[in-house]
């Protein structure tokens, strides 16, 4: 996986930076490069039906158990 070429914070080292790659000093890495096409549309695939899946698997009570939690919790975070 290629890494994002990091952009400094202070003025001068940009302004180098930017000089740089404007002559071809320097290059930035390809972005293209990286994750396979296949495996990321296979990956989400699966993310897609994993939601509801697990929704038909869990049981009604299991249900009421997850609502009951994430509601308190949503509660507590106001107070």
């Amino acid at each position: 996986m290629a890494k994002k070429l990091k952009r400094p914070k202070d003025g001068n080292q940009l302004a180098k930076l930017i000089v740089e790659l404007a002559t071809g000093e320097a290059s930035e890495p390809d972005q293209d490069k990286g994750k396979d096409p296949n495996a990321v549309a296979l990956g989400r695939k699966g993310g897609l039906k994993g939601g509801k899946a697990r929704a038909n698997k869990l049981t009604p009570e299991r249900r009421k158990e997850i609502a009951q939690k994430a509601a308190e919790k949503r509660w507590k975070k106001k107070e």
